[in-house]
């Protein structure tokens, strides 16, 4: 089938080098997608599981992978990936599979990550103390881990202090790219891409004035600041030959207006970082350095929302500036940041960009390929861009990173389909005996379930006491920047209508006793928290207010600085409205698990912006006009208010009990997000 003609661009061949790439769409690298392995304590190994998710988009029509980062030296135990014969023998197998598809694979080599490497709550206080610090080093090197181009503050713990890298550490990295890219050649593998002058990783860090304070060979002026990455990509073409493409993974411009504090899109800033004016010299000196392609978007650690865009930050973010770069270079340049398949394929047709390069959308549906070309856009998954299955580092005041080691061991799954990176946890088998199965409740874990159940071979019948679908995800979806979950939603009703599942609408179900059904998922989501002061049945309530039910003025007190409440003071503020936001912790969003690249970009914007945030502070009377609030010294003040808005949490608000036959999934069981939601339902139903 021809795709249609507005992806027509899309479908064309191109050349890296001399490695011709069947069309326009690459699948850009993620951490946790290394075929490699990820800061696994079994060190660096052909994964298995990454292999399968690659084969599996290479059948659907992928033109060029990149998978995630490989470290040149592993985390654990500090062996280097060129001492591993075994797992580049495997990798040449696997590279004869990927080649009968049609794809092309480029393998991406990491320098490090310098004082961006996300050390977590478990391991920053064994790097703090010498002594811990040195007994887990044969380990996990922590020194190793966070070495930068000069001593400085972690981007992740700020009162950790990165040491200074060595010249003759460099020269082993640089020695390790060149040994290693050659392996890869050996295997087969088409190219590979050096990680990174981007997102402010240590390739990046050394080319930053702003990270490197260095009175070497490697500081100083522009030439020396880039020598690291420059001398990269001449190893490697000395051990592979100058026409194996060498791919650099690269950010136009760094939008950092300071340590740990980003610049909004849009706004007039001073930057700290690279700028277009060093960009457009940078880009044409890393060509002529022999890279063979610029893989572009935009951003540091220090403002992540450019390199990981959350749902607030504009599709298409990074393609002005990625296309103003291509001008400066003869080598292809691919844009990555929430493209869209139709403005990307049009700004190829133009030649504004070779290629688009795509990410989460491929662990959110790996059909999707395939779908466009079928021009079934509308059975598309879409990616959300919430990185809760993904991506999820977390960070908040006085914390390093909060995320649980069972995600820092397991990233680039998906919070919206759970096969991905877990097919052997979770995967759809006919079940052993035919059910019949009512779902209460037509939220998102109660149609993620009976969709499942009905594929696995039971009858299903799902029960909604209202008109419509969705549960409160459709108060969740409301604001103009969640288009995407607006489209989730409508993607749930289509898969659900694809099943043979009888969806009974404008029915509460109030005893389960008189279901004909041999196991019930009870999926009837939670009810808002209220909290015991003065004036509090004069607020409004989140969901009323994100469902239109009522009316704010324009001065709107949000007592709660969690996600939620966040996410709807900014909508207040692009409504035009005055919002003041007021939490009890001592920061935004505390809640680990929810991505430092969305977090942040909410902080960065109400600093930016100068909403109001109370920290540390509580709620103690609502009045007329203006609500009373109390600081962590106990001192009572006055902030004017037309209206207040309470988002301080949810309780489960179960139908039943668990029992044998009953389950109980989702928010109904334990308040969490999409992620626990859809898992969960997962968890249930493949039991069933």
């Amino acid at each position: 089938m021809e795709p249609n003609k507005k992806y027509e661009a899309l479908f064309t061949p191109w050349k890296i080098g001399n490695v011709e790439i069947k069309n326009r769409i690459v699948m850009c690298p993620m951490g946790g997608t290394s075929l490699f392995g990820w800061f696994e304590l079994t060190g660096c190994h052909f994964d298995k599981e990454a292999a399968k998710l690659f084969l599996e988009r290479a059948n659907n029509n992928v033109g060029l992978i990149i998978p995630g980062i490989a470290p040149l030296r592993d985390t654990f135990w500090g062996k280097w990936l060129w001492q591993n014969e075994k797992m580049f023998k495997e990798l040449k197998v696997f590279m004869d599979e990927i080649h009968k598809t049609g794809a092309k694979l480029f393998i991406q080599l990491t320098a490090g990550m310098g004082r961006s490497w996300a050390i977590t709550e478990l391991v920053a206080p064994l790097h703090k103390n010498r002594f811990t610090r040195t007994l887990i080093k044969p380990i996990l090197n922590t020194n190793h881990e966070l070495a930068s181009p000069s001593p400085q503050k972690s981007r992740w713990a700020h009162d950790i202090e990165c040491p200074e890298m060595t010249k003759e550490q460099i020269h082993e990295i640089i020695e390790a790219f060149a040994k290693t890219a050659k392996l890869c050649k050996e295997a087969g593998v088409d190219g590979v891409e050096v990680h990174a002058v981007h997102e402010g990783y240590l390739l990046d860090q050394f080319a930053i004035e702003f990270f490197n304070k260095r009175t070497d060979e490697y500081g100083g002026s522009f030439e020396n600041r880039y020598r690291f990455a420059t001398e990269v990509v001449h190893a490697i073409k000395e051990a592979c030959g100058k026409d194996y493409p060498v791919s650099l993974r690269y950010s136009v411009e760094s939008k950092m207006k300071g340590f740990c504090e980003g610049a909004m899109p849009g706004e007039v800033y001073t930057e700290v970082g690279r700028g277009m004016e060093e960009s457009e010299k940078a880009a044409k000196y890393l060509e002529e350095a022999g890279y063979d392609m610029l893989n572009a978007d935009n951003g540091t650690y220090d403002s992540w929302y450019w390199a990981h865009p959350p749902m607030y930050m504009p599709e298409n973010c990074n393609l002005e500036d990625v296309a103003h770069i291509k001008k400066f270079v003869n080598i292809p340049v691919v844009c990555a940041g929430r493209m869209d398949a139709e403005v990307g394929a049009k700004a190829v047709a133009e030649g504004r960009i070779d290629a688009v390069g795509v990410a989460r959308q491929f662990l959110a549906d790996g059909e999707w390929v395939t779908k466009l070309i079928e021009d079934r856009v509308e059975d598309i998954r879409p990616c959300i861009c919430c990185h809760a299955g993904c991506f999820n580092f977390s960070s908040s005041k006085g914390h390093a990173n909060t995320q649980d080691l069972s995600d820092t061991m397991g990233l680039a799954r998906c919070a919206l389909n759970p096969e991905t990176m877990q097919s052997k946890k979770y995967y759809i088998a006919p079940a052993k005996k035919k059910k019949k199965i009512a779902v209460i409740g037509g939220g998102i874990g109660g149609m993620e379930a009976a969709i499942l159940c009905a594929k696995r071979g039971h009858e299903v019948t799902l029960y909604e006491k209202s008109d419509k679908l969705g549960g409160v995800f459709i108060a969740a979806s409301a604001p103009s920047f969640k288009e995407k979950d607006r489209a989730l939603i409508a993607w749930y009703i289509r898969e659900l209508s694809k099943q043979p599942i009888a969806v009974k609408m404008n029915t509460e179900v109030s005893d389960i006793q008189s279901l004909d059904a041999d196991e019930v998922i009870v999926a009837t989501g939670a009810s808002p928290k209220r909290i015991p002061v003065k004036g509090a049945e004069t607020a409004v309530e989140a969901i009323d207010y994100l469902l239109g039910n009522k009316e704010v003025g324009d001065r709107v007190v949000v007592i709660g600085g969690g996600l939620t409440g966040c996410e709807i003071a900014y909508d207040l503020y692009l409504k035009g409205k005055q919002p003041v936001i007021v939490e009890m912790q001592d920061d935004l969003i505390t809640t680990k698990g929810i991505c430092l690249a969305n977090t942040s970009y909410l902080r960065d914007f109400f600093k930016t912006n100068q909403v109001p945030v109370y920290l540390e502070t509580a709620l103690s009377e609502i009045g007329e006009g203006a609500v009373t609030l109390k600081d962590k010294e106990g001192k009572l003040f006055a902030v004017e208010s037309d209206s207040v808005i309470l988002s301080v949490g949810y309780n489960p608000a179960p139908l039943t009990k668990k029992r044998s036959h009953v389950h109980v999934i989702g928010d109904a069981d334990k308040v969490g997000n999409l992620r626990t939601v859809i898992w969960g339902a997962w968890d249930v139903a493949m039991k069933l």
